[in-house]
């Protein structure tokens, strides 16, 4: 069970953004941990709508552990001193949306790539795909699990998560998130995805076409901030 959060803010020259980092990375990061999360990446924008905007990727074992977190966030009595510091100062953010996110079938669970060095960090993608109905999504499903990923793994892309929406909004949707090493490594593992033979059968099979199961397709391009598990 993934959650999805993004903490949008006003500019990037505000000092909100700051203030709100600082609050996450010592204080809601650590408290989320407490309640039983697995992994808490933190991302901000590169490239893609709705820059200045933090992003948590947090994964827990189960619905039952989301679920139980929740609870035990609002009875961290070190956090909700924290908060109370941080929701009474100047304005925080402008708004937070989350989508809850369950596993794919041939990737339940999230994926942490090997840390690079102590001064760099991979880069990251998020996509996320709407659909015309639940029907057209669980196709493009099954094609991530019959062998898109597989075709992303072989052309030197590292699948992070997989994830289809159980609520949030414009549903129904899927979302993913991808490492490389650079941004030259995503384009050259791109252009090899779009030129390999076991994609190009796949797209040209009967209904497997984008525009056929996919009504919008979104990306940004991420960097980890330093208080990620995911970098």
């Amino acid at each position: 069970m993934i959650e999805l959060s993004y903490i949008r803010m006003r500019n990037t020259q505000d000092a909100m953004v700051q203030r709100t980092n600082d609050y996450l990375a010592k204080s809601y990061v650590p408290a989320l941990r407490r309640a039983g999360a697995k992994q808490v990446g933190a991302f901000t924008y590169v490239i893609g709508e709705g820059n200045p905007s933090t992003v948590l990727a947090i994964e827990y074992a189960d619905a039952s552990s989301w679920e139980s977190s929740g609870q035990k966030l609002r009875d961290d009595k070190d956090l909700l001193k924290a908060a109370d510091a941080f929701y009474s100062g100047p304005l925080q953010y402008i708004r937070r949306e989350t989508v809850i996110l369950r596993g794919f079938p041939t990737m339940p669970n999230m994926e942490v790539p090997s840390a690079r060095s102590e001064s760099k960090t991979h880069i990251f993608e998020l996509r996320t795909y709407e659909s015309n109905n639940q029907r057209s999504l669980a196709r493009k499903i099954r094609m991530f699990d019959e062998g898109e990923i597989a075709i992303f793994r072989k052309v030197g892309m590292i699948p992070v998560f997989f994830g289809e929406a159980l609520a949030g909004r414009n549903l129904p949707q899927l979302t993913y998130l991808l490492a490389y090493e650079d941004m030259a490594a995503r384009d050259k593992s791109w252009a090899a995805f779009g030129a390999h033979p076991e994609w190009t059968k796949m797209k040209n099979e009967p209904g497997a076409s984008d525009g056929e199961i996919v009504s919008n397709i979104s990306n940004a391009i991420l960097r980890p901030l330093p208080f990620s598990s995911i970098r």
